[in-house]
């Protein structure tokens, strides 16, 4: 257990940040028919790491070590979603050009062929001009330095 509310209020954050940022990503893919492109799953698997880091810090000692991770894993998926928006937003060149995401089906050759490529440069969404990648970038950032902060204001406690 951690000692202080701001360390709880802390590992909460950690466990929510990546669950809230996947759920939406996932919302926005199956829901939305928003498909990610390479760039948008490099975001993703940092949270996939937050959320576990996070986990384990509920049932594992040294908690604070965990959680401080799962906001570092937090801060890098907001580094990657800067670098994409800049991408998006044509600051500078992407390392890569596309993806293909293809749909399960009887036919795997089918699937290929007819999955949509989804284009690294380009927003398919955006709210008050910013992209997907934009507000991942906003909201890890938020969270993962809020998460540290917390942690260092349970240390001082």
């Amino acid at each position: 257990m951690l000692a202080t509310p701001h360390g709880r209020l802390a590992q909460r954050l950690a466990l929510g940040v990546p669950a809230i940022m996947l759920a939406g990503a996932y919302i926005a893919q199956y829901v939305f028919g928003l498909f990610p492109c390479e760039m948008c799953w490099w975001q993703r698997w940092p949270h996939f790491a937050a959320f576990a880091l996070a986990l384990l810090s509920t049932f594992a000692p040294p908690r604070r070590a965990w959680i401080a991770l799962a906001a570092v894993a937090i801060l890098v998926s907001g580094a990657i979603g800067a670098f994409h928006a800049g991408v998006e937003y044509g600051w500078w060149e992407g390392i890569t050009g596309c993806a293909v995401t293809t749909q399960g089906g009887d036919d795997p050759l089918e699937a290929i062929m007819n999955a949509p490529v989804v284009r690294c440069d380009s927003a398919p969404w955006d709210l008050f001009s910013i992209s997907l990648a934009g507000w991942n970038s906003l909201l890890s950032f938020a969270g993962g330095l809020a998460i540290l902060g917390l942690l260092a204001r349970e240390r001082r406690a």
